[in-house]
């Protein structure tokens, strides 16, 4: 049955890499671009670039599959300082609960805000009249199930509203998303993932409304202009992770117990085809001691990546993070905690500054 779901994922991926060849020149007909910001501190400092092995809520912004993997209960909080120095701000909450065989159902909420903009307009260019404030929001709700030991996949339903003080749009996106696990220690990871498939987003409101005259006599009417209809930023996502633990078989003074490694170095690949984007392709490592402290890093490259005259995204350089994580008593099933960071360098800007915290009540880290 496994092998059987493996020859199917195989062929939607088949299926899927020719639909989903980036072309940037269709850039201007997309919308929701937050929908590709992942605003957590321990995805961030990886580029997102850990689809295959990615688990908890953190999961519900790049493989639902990985929602999963939550034990019990996990609440997380995390604040992105924006292309810093700009007054953006990304406020994210995240919440997963395991529902028994069930699976595990988990809410992402994501607060986008851009400060106070002058208003200009055609008969005051330079402004003065006034101040807007543009509000993004996303809610999303997701399911991630357990079908075997090795194979979880998962789906979600994201709700998008973009809205300044006189025009407002909405959309429904859908992401799906399997994750295979193999090996010694479970430390092959294999991940897929197709997100933002959904509805196209409409900006409509009385900012699309001018007064006029009618052609048929001189009396002034309101007339409303409709605006064009634009798609979500459709993305597909195959990664692959390898577990190397530094001090595997390592044993005991007596010779007779295998002592559980203390180190763990993870690399990853990943390439990521967007509908409306040049695809992506990254590399990234995550160094764990005791799975309390954490150093990662990545790299993910675009085609003109390294021509700032033809290069289409302000992403520049190396991403790196750090994560700290204990338990908050010495019980081997008590809640843990964790802190995270992660700094992502841009071409403009002072970069993008990722703070967060999760509780995890479930016990010991697997």
């Amino acid at each position: 049955m496994i092998t059987k779901k493996i020859k199917l994922t195989a062929i939607a991926l088949c299926l899927g890499l020719s639909a989903f060849a980036g072309n940037k020149d269709r850039s201007g007909q997309a919308a929701a671009g937050e929908l590709l910001i992942n605003p957590w501190g321990r995805t961030g400092g990886l580029f997102g670039l850990n689809g295959a092995n990615v688990s908890g809520i953190e999961a519900m912004k790049l493989n639902i599959a990985g929602l999963a993997n939550t034990e019990k209960t996990e609440i997380g909080l995390a604040h992105n300082r924006y292309l810093s120095g700009t007054g953006i701000g990304i406020s994210n909450l995240g919440i997963a609960h395991k529902l028994k065989d069930a699976g595990v159902i988990g809410v992402n909420i994501m607060s986008m805000t851009f400060g106070d903009i002058p208003i200009t307009t055609v008969g005051s260019p330079e402004g003065g009249v006034g101040t807007y404030k543009p509000s993004f929001l996303n809610i999303s709700v997701g399911l991630g199930h357990t079908f075997s030991k090795n194979m979880a996949a998962g789906i979600n339903f994201t709700y998008v509203n973009e809205a300044i003080s006189n025009i407002k749009a909405s959309a429904l996106g859908f992401d799906a998303g399997i994750q295979y696990t193999n090996g010694k220690r479970d430390n092959l990871h294999l991940g897929v993932t197709l997100r933002n498939v959904g509805t196209n987003l409409r900006y409509s409101g009385d900012g699309f409304s001018f007064n006029g005259t009618s052609p048929e006599f001189s009396k002034e009417i309101t007339v409303n202009s409709r605006s064009d209809k634009f798609a979500l930023p459709s993305q597909l996502n195959i990664a692959t992770a390898y577990d190397f633990y530094l001090d595997e078989g390592k044993m005991s003074d007596d010779g007779k117990t295998e002592i559980k490694p203390n180190h763990r170095l993870t690399g990853m690949l990943s390439f990521i085809s967007n509908s409306f984007n040049s695809d992506w392709l990254g590399l990234g490592a995550e160094y764990s001691f005791k799975e309390k402290f954490m150093l990662r890093a990545a790299y993910r490259y675009e085609s003109e990546n390294l021509d700032k005259e033809l290069s289409t995204t302000f992403y520049t350089g190396v991403s790196a993070g750090v994560t700290f994580q204990t338990q908050l008593s010495s019980g081997e099933n008590s809640p843990k905690v964790a802190f995270d960071y992660a700094y992502k360098p841009t071409r403009i800007a002072s970069g993008i500054h990722t703070v967060g915290i999760r509780l995890n009540l479930a016990g010991k880290a697997k």
